[in-house]
C-alpha cells in the first residue's frame, strides 16, 4: 500500500472551503452563521445565513478559469 502522502487526490484545492459555524444558544430557531474561507484564494465571509454561504461558495466556483465549478 502507498502511504496517504503519496496518493494522488481526486479533490481540487482550487474548489475547496472551510466552514466554521457559529454557535448562538440564545436563538430558539436553527440559523447558519460562521465565517467560511475558499483555500486556494483566501477569499473568506462571515455570513449569518445558509443563503450567503451557498452565495459565496457559488461565487468562487463560477470565478474559476475553465468551468471548473461545474466539474
Amino acid at each position: 500500500m502507498t502511504p496517504r502522502d503519496q496518493q494522488r487526490s481526486a479533490l481540487s484545492v482550487h474548489r475547496a472551503f472551510v466552514v466554521h459555524f457559529a454557535l448562538d444558544e440564545r436563538r430558539t430557531r436553527r440559523r447558519f452563521s460562521g465565517r467560511a474561507e475558499h483555500l486556494s484564494s483566501g477569499d473568506n465571509i462571515h455570513f449569518s445565513s445558509l443563503k450567503e454561504l451557498l452565495a459565496f461558495i457559488a461565487a468562487r466556483l463560477e470565478a474559476l478559469p475553465g468551468g471548473q465549478a461545474m466539474r
